[in-house]
């Protein structure tokens, strides 16, 4: 049988796969899904506690789904954001870009 601890186990192995990816990567698409993995791993802790905590409510179910669309408004939005860089810069590595540095 599958406990609580199994899925609490599933995400955080997830989670560190994802920040994993945002720290050690230099492409800002990889580090783009890097995010959508931590993401991904909060919706399995929210779903896991919302099934063993307290079956009967849909808290958690309603946070993931939240989670998700902010997670779709913020690929959309980073998506753009390195497309508009690669277009300017050619390039999508997140070292050479400096716009922002004085």
């Amino acid at each position: 049988m599958i406990g609580l601890g199994h899925y609490l186990v599933s995400g955080a192995l997830l989670f560190a796969v994802g920040l994993f990816a945002v720290l050690t990567r230099r492409s800002a698409v990889a580090i783009l899904m890097g995010i959508e993995l931590m993401l991904n791993a909060a919706n399995i802790n929210f779903v896991a506690f919302t099934k063993f905590v307290s079956p009967e409510l849909v808290r958690g179910h309603i946070a993931a789904l939240v989670v998700i669309t902010l997670a779709a408004c913020e690929a959309a939005v980073g998506l753009a954001l390195v497309i508009s860089a690669y277009r300017h810069l050619e390039t999508v590595q997140v070292d050479e870009i400096n716009l922002m540095k004085w």
